[in-house]
């Protein structure tokens, strides 16, 4: 592995509750801003029992990637839904990775 999705996992493992962050955001708290779509394929490589909380990661205007499934997820940790089936990013966008100058 990577130490750039080493770094993604670590990211996306601190993300609490009940927040989400975008893909980009991601990239950037890994050090590299321009590579969201890289965070989406480390996060592909999830598996199940890892221990990574992959449905916290949407994207920016609060899509879900994966469907039902990535939903039901974020709805079990009470995560707000728009009537279009978006994330409201304004109450559930986690900024702490950011703030954190994780891997200076």
């Amino acid at each position: 592995m990577n130490s750039f999705n080493e770094k993604v996992f670590a990211i996306v493992k601190s993300i609490p509750a009940g927040m989400v962050m975008n893909y980009g955001q991601v990239a950037a708290a890994a050090g590299n801003p321009r590579c969201a779509r890289m965070v989406g394929y480390a996060l592909h490589l999830v598996n199940e029992g890892d221990g990574i909380p992959w449905h916290r990661v949407v994207f920016k205007d609060g899509s879900v990637a994966f469907g039902s499934e990535q939903s039901q997820l974020l709805k079990a940790e009470k995560v707000a839904f728009s009537s279009d089936g978006k994330v409201v990013m304004s109450l559930h966008q986690w900024y702490g990775a950011e703030t954190d100058l994780w891997f200076s």
